[in-house]
């Protein structure tokens, strides 16, 4: 069976709030979620301060290593607001006033009888030919430019402006997986499960020592695309756990010599 091929994407928060520690970022972990239940594998994340440099350097080579890249942060009215100068800058594209987005927010501004200042005309302004994400929440959209998609920081915004990104996204094959205890260490099962992951190359397996009120053990998680080969990893690491225990059972009962 040939299975479809893998789409990848990569996140880039942007943002000194988010490296200084001022601002716990809540947008990694949901874009986890949401892009794991479409298929799609978020092979890396970055973290960058709000320096234009910066962000373009990690931007270029982030969209030229995986499917889809996604921003946070960066777009709204302030003089540190810089992702869609950096964005442009990335794509070698002049950052403009898009008309419809300045009418978008010049109808919201009116409508709540609040000046359509200069600093929040900021908001409108996006690479020439980029295409609109929209924010029901609070009007100002994201943009879309080639295979990225650039969105708000705050939570609630950047949420909604996925949901709408999503359906647009060519989707990848769930990723399957099965966890495992483990009542013996990392030390104990690590070479005998890198043969398993070896014996399996179209799997992925990852062990997470894990300590609970009763004990500590190991959970051992097997992933894969194919059903029957994680049910043939799967089974791999069952036998190695009952060859351990057997090991060990065996070991307290040869008398001391």
């Amino acid at each position: 069976m040939t299975l479809p091929t893998a789409v990848s994407a990569a996140m880039l928060a942007i943002g000194d709030e988010l490296l200084s520690g001022r601002t716990k970022d809540k947008n990694i972990g949901h874009l986890a979620d949401v892009l794991t239940l479409a298929g799609i594998d978020l092979k890396e994340v970055r973290i960058v301060s709000d320096e234009q440099e910066a962000i373009v350097e990690a931007l270029n080579a982030l969209r030229a290593r995986y499917t889809y890249v996604f921003t946070s942060g960066g777009i709204g009215p302030t003089h540190d607001d810089i992702t869609a100068d950096a964005v442009s800058a990335a794509f070698d594209l002049p950052c403009l006033h898009d008309a419809e987005a300045m009418r978008l927010l010049g109808d919201m501004y009116e409508r709540r009888g609040v000046e359509f200042t200069e600093a929040r005309q900021r908001m409108a302004r996006m690479p020439e030919g980029a295409r609109h994400i929209p924010n029901p929440v609070s009007t100002a959209p994201g943009f879309a430019i080639g295979n990225v998609f650039v969105m708000a920081g705050v939570p609630q915004v950047f949420q909604a402006m996925l949901d709408s990104v999503v359906p647009q996204l060519r989707h990848g094959q769930t990723m399957l997986s099965r966890a495992i205890p483990c009542p013996f260490g990392e030390g104990d099962i690590g070479t005998p499960l890198s043969a398993i992951q070896k014996a399996h190359p179209e799997t992925s397996i990852g062990s997470y020592p894990k300590f609970t009120e009763s004990g500590f053990f190991t959970e051992i998680v097997v992933r894969a695309r194919d059903e029957s080969a994680l049910a043939a990893a799967v089974a791999d690491v069952a036998a190695m756990i009952e060859n351990i225990r057997a090991a060990r059972v065996s070991e307290n009962r040869t008398p001391a010599g």
